[in-house]
């Protein structure tokens, strides 16, 4: 028997599966409410830098990538988003500015932004030295 005969079944059901799963509604929306009140920076580099690293989980201003359109993966995305803005959102600065020195210490112990979030995204990736402006800048915007 030909290999492609003995996988038409499974790859029918998985292509299948894969269809059915695009048909539940979660993640469907992806939404960026306004901006209230956007996070003082206190230098252009770390506002570079938090953009380019973090504005896409923490912040009404989410570039939604291409996997966010596609279920399983667009269910991942959506719910790290969730999770982001819970967590710190630096698109509703008077009401997370208290939590920035969290912030800057996660940068700092390299748990944000995280791994698999760089690994789609290269350029979110910090060296050292971004990291510390990045830390500082939130730091002096906790004071």
């Amino acid at each position: 028997m030909p290999v492609w005969r003995a996988l038409r079944i499974p790859v029918l059901v998985l292509g299948a599966t894969f269809l059915a799963v695009q048909l539940v509604p979660y993640g469907w929306e992806r939404p960026n409410p306004p901006v209230v009140r956007d996070a003082p920076w206190p230098s252009v580099d770390a506002a570079s830098l938090a953009r380019s690293s973090c504005y896409d989980c923490h912040s009404n201003e989410v570039d939604w990538p291409l996997q966010a359109y596609v279920a399983p993966s667009s269910w991942l995305v959506r719910r790290d988003v969730e999770l982001g803005r819970d967590e710190l959102n630096f698109s509703d600065w008077d009401e997370h500015e208290g939590e920035a020195d969290d912030a800057a210490e996660a940068v700092l112990d390299g748990s944000m932004p995280p791994r698999r979030y760089t690994l789609l995204h290269p350029g979110a990736v910090l060296s050292d030295a971004e990291k510390e402006i990045l830390a500082t800048a939130l730091e002096a915007m906790e004071d």
